[in-house]
């Protein structure tokens, strides 16, 4: 008797998710547990309980990626109740209205390497808390695009002054980038 009610809890248990719901799958080859935790850490101490889960995913195979399982953005036409003027934090469970939708905010295969914590807060933000002010990450990033306007500036003045990029190009050897790192091959 006691195995077949171990068996409903856990089968409840598995169909009830929280949504926004954070998954961070790691390659246990690559020994990236501990970049994930991290993320994780910073992700529910800047959001807290505006996230609904947070799940780590141990993977081989070089894999890092963040991908968010949340409500789609289709709130009521009508409303028959007021918005509280008590919580000032929207309950996105509460809100929302229809489907649930899963979002990449980071795979590190196409976007070329890790998040800085600053890029991935901004991204969850993007998604849950549109609104939502991160202080001193939000004038970080508008600081760091700033350089890049004025990079591209100073690019197109060098190109039409004919100047060559020949001196800003690294010469490797044909010896490649991952001579000596430990790791899984799909990570190289």
């Amino acid at each position: 008797m006691a195995t077949q009610t171990e068996d409903t809890t856990t089968s409840q248990a598995l169909s009830t998710v929280s949504v926004p719901r954070i998954a961070i799958k790691f390659c246990t080859q690559c020994k990236w547990n501990l970049r994930a935790a991290y993320y994780a850490q910073e992700l529910l101490q800047t959001f807290s309980t505006s996230i609904g889960e947070i799940a780590l995913i141990p993977v081989t195979g070089g894999i890092f990626t963040v991908t968010m399982t949340h409500a789609a953005n289709t709130t009521p036409s009508t409303s028959t109740s007021a918005p509280s003027t008590t919580d000032p934090t929207p309950d996105p469970q509460k809100q929302a209205t229809g489907s649930v939708t899963e979002t990449m905010i980071w795979d590190r295969k196409t976007e070329g390497g890790f998040p800085e914590t600053k890029e991935l807060k901004n991204r969850v933000r993007n998604i849950i808390e549109p609104g939502r002010d991160l202080g001193h990450i939000d004038r970080s990033l508008k600081k760091a695009k700033e350089p890049d306007l004025k990079n591209e500036e100073q690019s197109s003045r060098n190109t039409e002054e004919g100047a060559s990029g020949a001196a800003n190009q690294q010469i490797d050897g044909g010896k490649g980038n991952s001579q000596g790192k430990d790791g899984c091959e799909d990570c190289k």
